[in-house]
């Protein structure tokens, strides 16, 4: 009797064995290869200064190719924003300032105060609070005193819906 169960059993666990070491019919899963989409170094840069055409392959580019390859455009289009361009509020005609813009990346200030543009420090990152898309607005069309052009120099939105938090993750809570 025990060798009959003995017997049972080992035969039990092969079957069991066997069955778990089936070749699946199934092929297996492919694998995926994720794509850059998107930029954004600097909020806004590829939305005003690259065509609906040209997105893509700006938004695929690494950094360092962006001026062969972008430039041009970009000062195509700031030209055709504002014919008048001169200088903006950096002293940048329009050759410097594509020349600052085409690289999409967005800067950090290991030594000093990381803003947008705070009056003094000028793309050396970004604070939550920055308003962007003024500064962006004022350089493009504010001339070179940041004035000429005042009803094209801001979006009127002045500020976040709630304040933001002193600690992290930073972010204001939602409503």
């Amino acid at each position: 009797m025990n060798t009959t169960i003995k017997y049972l059993s080992i035969t039990f666990c092969i079957g069991l064995i066997a069955s778990s070491c089936k070749k699946s019919d199934s092929t297996p899963a492919a694998t995926v290869y994720y794509q850059q989409q998107d930029q954004m170094g600097r909020p806004a840069i590829n939305t005003v200064f690259i065509n609906a055409a040209a997105k893509d392959s700006f938004n695929t580019t690494i950094p360092s190719q962006m001026p062969s390859l972008f430039t041009n455009k970009m000062k195509t289009q700031l030209l055709a924003l504002n014919p008048g361009y001169t200088t903006n509020l950096l002293t940048l005609n329009a050759d410097a300032f594509t020349g600052v813009l085409v690289n999409d990346v967005l800067g950090v200030s290991t030594t000093g105060v990381t803003s947008f543009y705070d009056g003094t420090n000028v793309l050396t990152g970004r604070a939550l609070g920055d308003d962007v898309i003024d500064v962006e607005l004022i350089l493009i069309f504010g001339g070179p005193a940041g004035a000429a052009n005042p009803t094209l120099t801001s979006d009127h939105v002045n500020g976040n819906d709630k304040a933001f938090l002193a600690s992290f993750p930073y972010l204001a809570s939602p409503w």
